[in-house]
C-alpha cells in the first residue's frame, strides 16, 4: 500500500505466546520444572509401549507374559516367575500335533525335544469349565477321540487299574493330556481339567525370568484385598422399635450384624494332590 493514500499502515499480526514448535522445542531442551516432568513420562510410557508392541510382534498373543501363582512346575518353574510365551500355533517344530506349536512329552521324549527341564512344551490353557485362572503345565500325550488311553499313560501318575476305572478314559474327544512337573497325578485324572482341547491353549511357555513375577502378583493380591469391617456387637447394637398399626403391638426388631469383608488370598498349596498351576496375565 501506498504512504500517499491517506491511510496507516496495517499492524503486523499479534503471535501468540509460543508457537507449537516452539512448545516441543522447550519440552525437548527443558532441564528443571513441569515440562522435563512431563518430558520423563512420555519418554516412560514410550518405552513400554515400545517394548510392548515388540513383544507381542514376537509372541503373537497378547499379553505375552505370564506370572506363575504356584508351586506345581517345581523345580522347572517356581512360584513368582514370569513366563514368556508365544501363539499356540507360532514357531511350530516339525514333532508338532498337527495344527499347533505343542510337542508332547511323550514325542519329545523320542526327537529329543526338551524345555524347562523336561520333554515337550509347556503350555498355558484355559478350561472353560473349570473356575480359576489359566494353568501351566507340561502336555504328556495326545488322545484321540474315543481312545482308550490307559495303556499309554504313566501308572504313577493314575490309580487306576483299567480304563473304566480311570477318569476321562476312554477320552470324550481329542486332546492333550497334561500335568505339573510337581504334581503327582495327570490333570485329567486329579480333577484339575479335562482334556485339553487344542483351542484352550492359550501360549507355549519359551523364556522363564525368576522373581519378576513377583510384581504382578502382588499387584493382583492388593486389588483384590479390602478392608476388613469390624462386626458390630450384638450387645451394643440399636434396636429399632416398630409399630404394628392394625393390632397397636409394639415389637422389637432384632438387631444386625455387619458382615465382616475379607482378604481374597492367592492361591495357596495344600497339598500335592491340588497343586494347580495357576497363571496370572502379566
Amino acid at each position: 500500500m501506498s504512504d500517499d493514500d491517506g491511510r496507516p499502515p496495517s499492524p503486523e499480526p499479534r503471535r501468540g505466546p509460543a508457537s507449537d514448535e516452539g512448545v516441543l522445542t522447550r519440552l525437548r531442551t527443558a532441564e528443571e520444572g513441569p515440562l522435563l516432568f512431563v518430558r520423563e513420562v512420555l519418554t516412560s510410557a514410550l518405552a513400554v509401549l515400545a517394548v510392548g508392541l515388540f513383544l507381542f510382534a514376537v509372541s503373537g498373543v497378547w499379553p505375552p507374559m505370564v506370572a506363575v501363582e504356584s508351586g506345581s512346575m517345581e523345580p522347572h518353574m517356581h512360584k513368582g516367575d514370569l513366563v514368556f510365551i508365544t501363539g499356540p500355533d507360532r514357531y511350530a517344530p516339525d514333532a508338532s500335533v498337527e495344527g499347533t506349536a505343542v510337542v508332547t512329552a511323550e514325542t519329545g521324549a523320542e526327537v529329543d525335544y526338551r524345555k524347562f527341564g523336561g520333554p515337550g512344551s509347556v503350555i498355558v490353557y484355559d478350561d472353560p469349565g473349570s473356575a480359576g485362572p489359566p494353568i501351566i503345565h507340561r502336555a504328556m500325550f495326545w488322545v484321540d477321540e474315543g481312545e482308550n488311553w490307559y495303556d499309554r499313560a504313566n501308572p504313577e501318575y493314575m490309580s487306576a487299574d483299567n480304563c473304566r476305572e480311570l477318569a476321562n478314559c476312554p477320552a470324550e474327544y481329542a486332546g492333550f493330556i497334561t500335568k505339573g512337573d510337581n504334581n503327582p497325578r495327570y490333570d485329567q485324572v486329579s480333577g484339575i481339567a479335562d482334556p485339553v482341547r487344542p483351542e484352550w491353549v492359550q501360549g507355549v511357555a519359551r523364556v522363564r525370568i525368576p522373581l519378576l513375577g513377583w510384581v504382578r502378583l502382588t499387584l493382583a493380591n492388593s486389588m483384590a484385598t479390602t478392608t476388613p469391617v469390624a462386626p458390630v456387637s450384638i450387645d451394643s447394637a440399636d434396636s429399632v422399635e416398630s409399630v404394628d398399626v392394625a393390632t397397636e403391638d409394639v415389637t422389637t426388631a432384632e438387631p444386625t450384624v455387619a458382615n465382616v469383608a475379607t482378604t481374597a488370598p492367592l492361591p495357596v498349596e495344600t497339598s500335592k494332590t491340588a497343586v494347580h498351576g495357576d497363571a496370572v496375565a502379566a
